[in-house]
């Protein structure tokens, strides 16, 4: 069997997440290596126009990928959005990720959440070594999340997710199946009002470990991989510029919890410490970098974004993502805008690269959500 449509596949996996998966070329470069990538795709086109930002901004029906604990302060009885995602599309027109999430609040303190993300990496064609097909296969990963926020007291809430995952990259290839693993989130937001001067501002924070579960295994061998758990800490200032703007600024920072890879014995190859528990995993990804603190500084993304609404009925959004360049090195601009009208929205979201060639180059995001007052 000819091997090079699994080859591309594979190829196309550091794509997904921003070179997560990228091989360690020389001593500077040292990704972070996780599996099932797709649970770190922003999925919502509100926050990806801002930079991939969520987890202090207002809450909204996608409160649950980025902060569960938003939930039981939103202003809606409830809520249901869909997300479309056409992904990579510089290198292949196929691959696409959809959406689907919503939101019921039980009463003035609790809210439950619940989503369906689908993850398509499109059509591989498996040949001989005349090049003659032999079939066609259909790689897809896909997780069902639910989510439960309570408010803590006026200004603080928390929440818990559980997520199941399935990851079929398998497409039949002996030795290989479709991985399994379990996950859940945890999570507490903050926010309060005050005064900045003369200004009236809304001040919120927000905290979240998302992906804390079991490791996934794609071979009978039982070979298994690291979840993409990761701590995000965001901060969010809103204010009115009048009765009809309304201005926020915000902040995200990003760490994988995941074990930075090491120098193998030998020095020609890097050990991903897969060996080591879920839980000393994520203790150890604080101190075990082998360029020591700096090196672990360099595995925090950041995002900077930017919401402005007029009448809390049009919304422009823009937003810087970076990541260091030995840790991926995505780096890219982000613009948005959003439309509201009575109980429906819509929004889109546009990505452009630092960098010419860039497969996440001109990637467009569309969500379409119904929202149901008290």
């Amino acid at each position: 069997m000819n091997m090079r449509p699994l080859t591309v596949l594979l190829a196309l996996i550091p794509g997904i997440c921003g070179s997560a998966f990228a091989q360690v070329q020389t001593d500077q470069i040292n990704s972070v290596i996780t599996a099932v990538p797709f649970l770190t795709i922003a999925p919502d086109s509100r926050s990806a126009g801002m930079g991939d930002i969520g987890a202090a901004t207002t809450p909204d029906v996608f409160s649950l990928h980025w902060n569960p604990a938003k939930y039981a302060f939103v202003p809606q009885k409830a809520g249901v959005a869909l997300s479309y995602n056409p992904w990579l599309r510089k290198l292949v027109n196929d691959i696409n990720m959809v959406y689907l999430t919503g939101f019921r609040a039980l009463d003035e303190r609790q809210t439950l959440a619940a989503s369906l993300r689908y993850f398509d990496l499109g059509n591989i064609d498996f040949t001989d070594y005349n090049g003659e097909l032999l079939r066609t296969s259909n790689p897809n990963e896909w997780a069902i999340d639910i989510a439960y926020a309570r408010k803590l007291g006026e200004k603080w809430s928390g929440g818990i997710a559980f997520r199941y995952i399935r990851s079929d990259m398998s497409s039949g290839l002996d030795g290989s199946k479709a991985g399994n693993a379990m996950a859940a989130d945890i999570s507490f937001y903050y926010r309060t009002q005050g005064r900045l001067g003369n200004v009236p501002v809304d001040f919120s924070a927000g905290w979240a470990v998302t992906n804390i579960g079991s490791k996934i295994s794609y071979s009978t061998s039982n070979d298994k991989e690291f979840l993409p758990t990761n701590m995000r800490l965001g901060f969010a200032l809103s204010t009115p510029l009048d009765e009809r703007n309304e201005l926020t600024l915000a902040a995200d920072f990003n760490k994988l919890l995941v074990p930075t890879p090491q120098t193998d014995e030998s020095g020609t190859g890097y050990d991903t410490n897969n060996d080591v528990s879920v839980v000393s995993g994520m203790f150890r990804s604080f101190s075990d970098a082998p360029g020591g603190f700096s090196e672990e500084l360099h595995e925090i993304t950041w995002s900077l974004g930017a919401e402005y609404w007029y009448d809390q009925k049009f919304a422009f959004r823009a937003g810087y993502f970076s990541e260091h360049e030995t840790k991926g090195n995505r780096k890219y601009f982000t613009f948005g805008a959003g439309l509201r009208m009575n109980k429906f929205g819509l929004d889109f979201a546009y990505l452009i690269p630092t960098e010419s060639n860039n497969p996440l180059a001109n990637t467009i995001r569309f969500s379409l959500l119904f929202l149901f007052a008290h």
